[in-house]
């Protein structure tokens, strides 16, 4: 039997450039107003500026919060900078208050204290403590609207509460168990609160050990522990292991991709955030830097090159035959890089362990340098008929395929150690040092068997 084909996604974006291109708005707005909120920042990310101005005014201002939020933040603050301040607080009214505190960075002073103003009481000091803490941290992402419970009631109990308070919390999966003083004993499931007599007490069914976090925990950990854990909630505790709030696994979608996008832009030196549409003297000017960087780079191993100067000058092969070293060097550098850098985010790697993934590194560049050596020498006689440069570049293919081994293990192992993040300053390093071994090696070498 045949499979049955999964229907194509529409192209919102395609629709609406199409409405926007014919002058029709309402046709535009028509496609919006149907779509959810994370599909209309995409339709948004992908237009220029102009035409995004155009479609911002055509979305729903009660659903302007929810698609702020999805946008990336080079995106979300020219958006916000083209609304009035009424406009921000309908947007952020209809937020949660971990939500709200995403959005309060990019509020200028005047706009946060109207927010304020518009929350009542109890949203208030829910907002103020999540931005008490690092957006970055447990304490940062928290939703303060957790449902908890004592140990010594029955299941009727709970239920009859749940009722009255007529809905739950969005990815509400347990409920806390926590004593007078606040500090989490436990976690009920909801599942197990359906399924069991009703007569049963709190604390015959509840877990006992559970995953929490304190308010300071890294994101990062966080992520780490919601996917190997398969959690969907999680409480955020303070020093004192009282109750402050939650973390659901939406925010934590929400890092996750926001780490992937690092990984993926951080070694080019780009930011995660980056509007692909933004002005041209803006982007250069981001890029600028990290071109600097490189530029310098490229003048060390163009130095180390000059060094030998007169040998490529006398033996004109030399000059054809460089890239070939320290290309494979580089290659082979970031293939080990890449997953040094991998198991290091995924906590596979540590100073426990580093030495053994160092040493089965260093064994799988001399055996690919062996292998490699011996083809391009082979290759060298046949294409050049010189047995000394082939000799030469044999070597230096050895040394360099070994050293960027190295060089992949340790540089983002000490990268890390000195509080920089390995995906962002590695790359640049590594082939620094491979084109400078692989520049000297074989230019060195063939200094030494032809002049």
């Amino acid at each position: 039997m045949a499979k049955a084909r999964k229907p194509k996604k529409p192209d919102y974006l395609k629709q609406v450039l199409a409405a926007l291109e014919a002058g029709d708005t309402a046709a535009a707005r028509a496609v919006l107003s149907g779509l959810h909120p994370a599909d209309i920042s995409h339709v948004l990310e992908g237009l220029t500026p102009e035409l995004r101005a155009t479609v911002w005014g055509q979305v729903d201002i009660q659903r302007m919060g929810e698609v702020l939020l999805e946008l990336p933040e080079e995106v979300r603050i020219d958006l916000v900078k083209q609304m009035d301040g009424q406009a921000l607080v309908a947007a952020a009214r209809v937020l949660d208050t971990d939500d709200i505190a995403d959005l309060i960075p990019d509020l200028s002073d005047e706009v946060i204290a109207e927010i304020l103003f518009a929350l009542d009481l109890q949203d208030r000091q829910r907002l103020n403590a999540v931005l008490s803490y690092p957006k970055d941290t447990a304490g940062g992402l928290m939703n303060v609207d957790a449902v908890t419970v004592r140990e010594n009631i029955t299941l009727e109990v709970v239920l009859r509460y749940l009722r009255r308070r007529g809905e739950l919390p969005e990815h509400t999966n347990q409920l806390f168990v926590v004593d007078r003083s606040d500090r989490v004993v436990g976690a009920l499931p909801v599942s197990r609160l359906l399924i069991t007599e009703t007569r049963v007490r709190v604390s015959q069914v509840m877990e006992r050990d559970m995953v929490k976090f304190t308010v300071l925990t890294p994101d990062q950990e966080i992520a780490e522990a919601f996917e190997r854990y398969n959690l969907v909630s999680a409480p955020v505790v303070d020093d004192n292991n009282r109750l402050l709030g939650r973390i659901t696994i939406d925010d934590v979608v929400d890092v996750i991709r926001d780490l992937a996008d690092r990984q993926v832009m951080a070694p080019a030196g780009l930011s995660e955030d980056e509007d692909i549409f933004a002005p041209v003297v803006r982007t250069s000017r981001k890029r600028a830097i990290w071109l600097g960087v490189n530029l310098v780079t490229a003048f060390i191993a163009a130095s180390v090159v000059g060094l030998f100067e007169q040998t490529i000058a006398q033996v004109a092969i030399l000059a054809v035959m460089m890239p070939i070293v320290a290309g494979m060097g580089g290659n082979a550098g970031t293939q080990t890089l890449t997953s040094v850098i991998r198991a290091l985010a995924l906590g596979i790697v540590s100073e426990a362990n580093a030495r053994r993934v160092l040493i089965k590194e260093l064994m799988v560049g001399a055996f690919n340098g062996l292998v490699f050596a011996l083809t391009v020498g082979l290759a060298t006689i046949l294409w050049h008929q010189n047995y000394l440069v082939a000799l030469a570049i044999t070597l230096a293919m050895v040394i360099n395929l070994v050293m960027a081994a190295l060089a992949g293990v340790t540089i983002p192992i000490l990268v890390r150690k000195i509080g920089v993040d390995p995906a962002v300053a590695s790359g640049v390093i590594l082939t620094t040092i491979t084109d400078v071994v692989g520049f000297f090696s074989f230019l060195g070498l063939a200094t030494i068997f032809l002049i």
